[in-house]
């Protein structure tokens, strides 16, 4: 191990991996510096293990809707074997792997809780001890986010599922009560129900996946329902106490007993043990950068940051979006070449402000790039909104008998582009990147008439789409 290496990285998830590669690639040294596994959340605790969980009884789901195909299904999901799948996915929680490919890649790997101890420098503290480390050109922050746990009375002592709970549980409990009804909350209410479990979702507002369009978590909704969930909107948690079972009292005055509660509430940045006010930045709160990752406010650009930390897009693809360019841009300074850090140039991150895609793997999937419409009004566009009933197009009936499905795409009027389009629906995922190559590359409505969908797929939303739309 060195003394001083050119670029420093603290966290070893996919987004800090990818920082360090794009590093190394660019000709520079970089050591990665972690206190759990390497790979991070996304590899054990989140899009592995919650995608394995859910895929089983995604595929028995699409099986049973296809006559002919639902007549061969006699037997019910194998729980152990679904568990089973997901560890394999996870490695059973073993890095290993992760570890063997940072050694191909030329970068070394530090153990340990790594704290900013000044400029340009690293303290890492170990069971060994503690050494520090240098970095001659950049240190970058790229230490994830945890979820939060709301201050309920009795939440504390009830021991309450995270996230990380409901994606590494070894047994399905026989009552599971699920507090949000955001991503995580709606994909482990899927995932649960499927694998034997009893889940009441409850749901402070009256929408499930607030942040996306409206018809989106009614569809979710009617596929929780149909998996036996038992979905309660406008109601709140307003007191947790755990004997044997939690029971939950309810803002409306009701209370619910179950075996398990996983709060799913939100998250922040993991960077209130970093030693951030060593160096003036404030402990705890996201890290604004610039559109090339550097953290603003720090003197002389040697911090970065990138994915979850920065609260922009805290999702595992945009995390590595970012993580390229930051590297890249890295290595582009410290060789004293040009950054081109102009909208959608190599060095800028302009995806993270208009075309970050998104897909819920509930059943139905949700899939949705951009802005939904309110968003689009609320930034001062003129909107024209176009909504389309997937289950009209003759892909989607071949693909499963009583196809329950709707698309909608928000146009600029002004430039009559894709600001934003939303999918929901069996297969909604794969429809998704053809919709975020539109709205990054601002194709115009009238080329889209162009790229012609093959005929029957669900693809074919698109022309429909495009024929309700004003011309």
């Amino acid at each position: 191990m060195r003394d001083s290496y050119d670029v420093i990285v603290l966290g070893a998830g996919p987004t800090g991996e990818n920082v360090a590669d794009r590093a190394v690639r660019g000709g520079l040294t970089a050591a990665i510096v972690e206190s759990e596994l390497v790979g991070g959340e996304c590899s054990y605790w989140a899009c592995m293990p919650s995608k394995a969980l859910l895929r089983s009884g995604a595929a028995l789901a699409e099986a049973r809707r296809v006559d002919g195909a639902r007549q061969a299904v006699t037997g019910q999901l194998d729980v152990r074997a679904t568990l089973g799948r997901r560890d394999a996915f996870t490695s059973h929680w073993h890095d290993d792997g992760q570890v063997s490919w940072l050694n191909g890649a030329g970068i070394d790997l530090l153990r340990g809780q790594g704290r900013i101890s000044g400029r340009r420098t690293v303290t890492v503290t170990s069971a060994d001890g503690a050494r520090t480390i240098t970095a001659d050109h950049a240190v970058v922050v790229c230490t994830g986010s945890e979820a939060v746990l709301p201050e309920i009375p009795g939440l504390a002592g009830a021991d309450p599922w995270t996230s990380r709970d409901a994606t590494s549980a070894m047994f399905p409990p026989e009552r599971l009560a699920i507090v949000g009804g955001g991503v995580v909350g709606c994909e482990m209410a899927a995932a649960w129900a499927t694998l034997g479990s009893r889940v009441t979702l409850l749901v402070r507002g009256d929408r499930l996946l607030p942040r996306m369009e409206a018809f989106a978590g009614d569809l979710v909704r009617v596929g929780l329902n149909a998996q036996g969930v038992v979905v309660r909107s406008g109601v709140g948690v307003d007191a947790v106490d755990r004997e044997v079972a939690v029971t939950l009292t309810l803002s409306d005055g009701s209370a619910l007993t179950t075996d398990e509660v996983l709060f799913a509430t939100g998250r922040r940045p993991r960077t209130d043990d970093i030693g951030l006010d060593t160096i003036g930045v404030k402990p705890g709160a996201n890290l604004e950068i610039d559109t090339t990752g550097r953290v603003r406010g720090v003197p002389d650009g040697w911090l970065y940051a990138a994915g979850d930390v920065t609260g922009d897009a805290p999702l595992t693809h945009m995390g590595k979006y970012t993580a390229r360019a930051v590297g890249d841009v890295i290595a582009a300074r410290a060789a004293g070449r040009t950054v081109e850090d102009g909208p959608w140039q190599a060095h800028s991150t302009t995806a993270l402000g208009s075309a970050v895609p998104q897909v819920v793997f509930t059943d139905p999937e949700v899939a949705q790039v951009g802005m939904t419409e309110g968003e689009a009004v609320a930034a001062g566009y003129d909107v024209h909104a176009v909504e389309f009933d997937t289950g009209n197009v003759a892909g989607a009936a071949l693909y499963a008998d009583d196809f329950q499905g709707h698309a909608k795409i928000v146009v600029d009027t002004a430039r009559r582009v894709l600001l934003g389009a939303t999918f929901a629906g069996p297969g909604s995922g794969e429809l998704l990147h053809s919709a975020t190559v539109a709205v990054v590359g601002a194709v115009p409505i009238d080329r889209l008439w162009h790229a012609v969908p093959s005929y029957p797929t669900i693809s074919e939303v698109w022309l429909r789409l495009l024929e309700t739309y004003p011309l």
